[in-house]
């Protein structure tokens, strides 16, 4: 998303140009995965979070489960930032991994070599999905000797044992607290579902910390001979050297709590029985046809697929729609809604912005209005509410839609006073006048004048109030445009849509003529097929006074198939 960067919001003075927020935001809660409770988040510093998110293993690019899980851990990095947290947010990449060995093997290149590729390519995407950048993003690669002491630790804590040849595994019978945190048993598992289960393991359910050396693999030099760190010790260790063994948050996708997190806390609690996490954090899948989005079972799209049909932020609306802990469904139909409501929001401002342009320097002494005064503080209020009820987007974003419309309605009757002012300054301008005017009319006509003028501006302080109450809470939840202007954004959310609909702009103007005929000829039933049809392309059409205009939106289910809208010849 290349360009100059956003149109800034010009300078109208006023004394309440943001609204009169005077009430704090609600104390912050999150639910637990532990304790299966939503809790008052209480760090372990005051004004200071700690927070550990598991990255990716970068062996391919990453799909729509691997966004979710990152947008939604974004939203409460920043938001915790918006409370005025300083917050130390570590995101790790496992870049050791027998996937990524295997894939390198198959491609004809080195294990480093192939794993970051794919860290560039993930970040690459993570930027176009307007994540910020965690404070550190550690590899499993260049902390060998943390992951070594570590396990050292927990071999003298009793805790592990070696098996020759394999390499080093934790002993789930000498941690009693083991699935504390899934709150599992160990019936409900199934050893050997992911690799056969070596008769030399003290228990069925032990775990690897450290792998011996196959030959041709990557390996470290290590107290138990060549070899590579297990997928689970990597976390403990990172989280460790940069949050300490007590920190506030530990995040991640829900397939995580089970075998990886719950390894991680008995790893950690092994070697350090003070190690804690204050609240874990879980995101709920991506479901596609029935399933959970995963790599494995080839049932996914990547983040490059999807861009590629939809506007990155237009994804990212998307993946915050549904509350971070629910399942979610990946569909067309639901990435069509928020790319038009993407485009809805940002056409208000866009237009919001051209109309308060037009009286930079004008000195508007009005306050804003009482309505839209309210308006502003309302949502202000119940934005921050749902916020801090574990982070409520869906609620969030239903919220903020009150000011955008606000904005849209305030656009509108400013339309009708300045064409209805327009109209009377013709018709005065029309009238030849015999005798100059009576100096009680004079009065008269300039109360008039000066009632309108403050009408308008009441009008435009009311716009730059509600411009300012929806870019705050766009900004704080990721979604305003940072590298481009609203109109270069709103542009390509366009090109989006006319993809999809596999039309170019000059198709789409060829079946609005056709339609315009259609009205003309009052062919009422063919205007409307037509407006149909292109509805369930996702095109929407706007008629206004001189022309029709259009814009992306949802498709709606029609009975004729689509392949019946074709351009006739003109």
């Amino acid at each position: 998303m290349a360009g100059s960067g956003p149109a800034p919001l010009p300078e109208v003075p006023s004394a309440a140009v943001e609204g009169d927020h005077q009430k704090g935001p609600p104390a912050l809660m999150l639910f637990d995965t532990r304790t299966k409770k939503t809790e008052v988040f209480r760090p372990l510093v005051e004004g200071k979070v700690g927070m550990y998110v598991c990255g990716v293993t970068p062996y391919d690019f990453s799909h729509v489960g691997h966004a979710r899980a990152y947008v939604s851990f974004d939203v409460l990095y920043r938001y915790l930032k918006f409370l005025g947290y300083e917050v130390e947010y570590v995101r790790n990449f496992t870049d050791i991994d027998d996937k990524i060995i295997r894939r390198a093997n198959e491609a004809g290149e080195t294990a480093s070599s192939l794993s970051n590729r794919f860290i560039n390519e993930f970040l690459h995407d993570i930027v176009e999905l307007q994540c910020l950048p965690p404070t550190r993003e550690p590899r499993v690669t260049q902390h060998i000797k943390q992951i070594i002491d570590l396990i050292t630790k927990i071999m003298e804590e009793d805790k592990a044992y070696t098996i020759e040849g394999e390499g080093v595994y934790f002993s789930i019978d000498n941690f009693p607290e083991y699935l504390s945190l899934s709150g599992r048993k160990l019936e409900d598992n199934l050893p050997g579902s992911r690799v056969a289960v070596d008769p030399r393991k003290r228990n069925p359910f032990d775990f690897a910390l450290w792998k011996s050396a196959k030959e041709g693999e990557p390996f470290w030099e290590s107290p138990w001979g060549h070899g590579r760190p297990g997928w689970h010790i990597e976390c403990s260790a990172m989280s460790k050297q940069y949050l300490g063994p007590v920190f506030d948050i530990h995040g991640g996708g829900r397939d995580l709590i089970f075998p990886h997190h719950e390894n991680e806390l008995a790893q950690s609690r092994a070697a350090y029985p003070e190690s804690e996490v204050k609240c874990w954090m879980h995101n709920g899948y991506v479901m596609n046809n029935g399933k959970k989005m995963a790599k494995a079972d080839k049932n996914f799209f990547t983040i490059r697929d999807i861009i590629a049909r939809y506007h990155p932020m237009a994804l990212r609306l998307f993946l915050m729609r549904t509350h971070y802990r629910s399942d979610m469904n990946h569909s067309d139909t639901a990435l069509e809604f928020a790319s038009g409501r993407v485009y809805y929001i940002y056409q208000a401002l866009q237009e919001c912005e051209e109309v308060i342009s037009l009286y930079r320097g004008d000195k508007l002494d009005v306050p804003v209005p009482a309505c839209d005064q309210k308006v502003v503080d309302d949502s202000h209020e119940n934005f921050l509410k749902h916020m801090s009820n574990d982070l409520h987007t869906t609620a969030a974003l239903d919220e903020l839609m009150k000011p955008v419309r606000a904005i849209n309605s305030n656009l509108s009757d400013l339309k009708k006073l300045l064409q209805k002012l327009e109209q009377q300054k013709k018709a005065q301008s029309g009238k030849k006048q015999q005798q100059p005017k009576q100096p009680e009319k004079k009065e008269q006509q300039q109360k008039k004048n000066q009632a309108e003028e403050k009408q308008q501006g009441q009008y435009v302080q009311a716009l730059v109030a509600l411009h300012g109450e929806v870019t705050s809470k766009l900004s704080l939840l990721g979604l305003m445009p940072s590298s481009s202007s609203l109109a270069e954004v709103l542009k390509e959310l366009k090109q989006k849509a006319l993809k999809r609909a596999q039309m170019t702009e000059e198709e789409l103007q060829q079946v609005i003529e056709q339609r315009r005929v259609a009205r003309k000829n009052k062919d009422f039933a063919e205007s409307d097929r037509i407006r149909r049809e292109l509805s369930a392309r996702g095109i929407a059409l706007m008629d206004e006074p001189t022309e029709t205009l259009w814009k992306p939106a949802e498709p709606e289910l029609v009975e004729e198939p689509l392949a019946s809208l074709t351009l006739q010849a003109g």
